[in-house]
């Protein structure tokens, strides 16, 4: 079970990294607040104490055992913490490879909430964090912020092998066939893949899974190809590597054929979402 999970997460965490930054550890004193602009994304550790999170809209949350709060993307909330058992928190900032266009961030919703101890197999990464957090070892920093990343890792596959997520990409790759063909998506986007070799690799109908995949992940199997491509079209263009060779490699023949699908998909053209990243940055 475990070497499935990690294959479906290998090409996307390949491709579209994951870096984690520790920027609190120890108590919440009173109300912090978080805003809702800039990028990026945080996790939170509760590791004690009870905590209130109130977000623009629906009930507050309660937070009175051991917990993770992972937000994908930046949301308003406020911490408020219990002033007769204030809560203890480590905390980490997240990166994510591609910003608005990172294939994990955008599959997951606004807020995860796991009570730690639902969470299988994560027992050692979090007790090797808390360690480091409490320590002055050498490379400390370092540390922590590489096991924030391996426990995000350890979310994913929690998420899909608990089937909590019930639509997107994320979805599709917990179904046991559909992510068969996405993992091959994903891993060959050169092949010429048409909808009855990708039916094929899943081991379904050609009509069954066009039907089962547009129903989980809420695009075609040729939509969710062309997304892809896109996806990495861009990675590469932000590290300045040339059109005709990223053409190739992301499966169109020609420099003109990826410009006509990436305008399709962006509304501009390679070139012009280059200069806009420039212009950005």
């Amino acid at each position: 079970m475990t070497e499935a999970c990690t294959d479906r997460l290998d090409a996307l965490l390949m491709h579209f990294p994951v870096r984690a930054r520790m920027f609190h550890a120890g108590p919440i004193c009173g109300v912090a607040s978080f805003e809702a602009g800039g990028e990026g994304g945080q996790l939170h550790l509760v590791r004690a104490g009870l905590l209130e999170v109130v977000h623009a809209a629906g009930r507050p949350l309660r937070i009175n055992e051991p917990t993770l709060l992972l937000y994908p993307r930046p949301v308003a909330r406020r911490f408020v913490s219990d002033r007769d058992d204030p809560a203890t928190t480590t905390c980490a900032n997240l990166h994510f490879e591609g910003g608005a266009a990172n294939p994990i961030a955008s599959a997951l919703p606004d807020v995860v909430v796991l009570p730690l101890a639902g969470i299988d197999g994560v027992d050692h990464s979090l007790s090797l964090l808390l360690d480091e957090a409490a320590s002055d070892n050498c490379g400390r920093r370092e540390m922590i912020d590489r096991l924030f990343e391996v426990v995000l890792i350890q979310v994913l596959r929690h998420l899909m092998e608990t089937g909590q997520l019930e639509s997107g990409m994320l979805a599709g790759l917990s179904h046991p066939r559909l992510r068969k063909a996405m993992v091959a998506m994903h891993e060959q986007p050169a092949e010429r893949w048409s909808l009855e070799d990708l039916a094929g690799v899943a081991g379904m109908s050609r009509s069954v899974f066009a039907s089962t995949f547009h129903g989980i992940v809420g695009i075609t199997p040729a939509a969710y190809l062309q997304a892809w491509r896109i996806r990495l079209a861009q990675a590469a263009l932000q590290q300045g590597r040339p059109l005709k060779v990223i053409a190739t490699e992301v499966g169109y023949g020609s420099e003109a054929a990826l410009s006509r699908a990436f305008k399709a998909q962006c509304q501009v053209s390679p070139r012009e979402w280059q200069k806009r990243g420039a212009r950005a940055a």
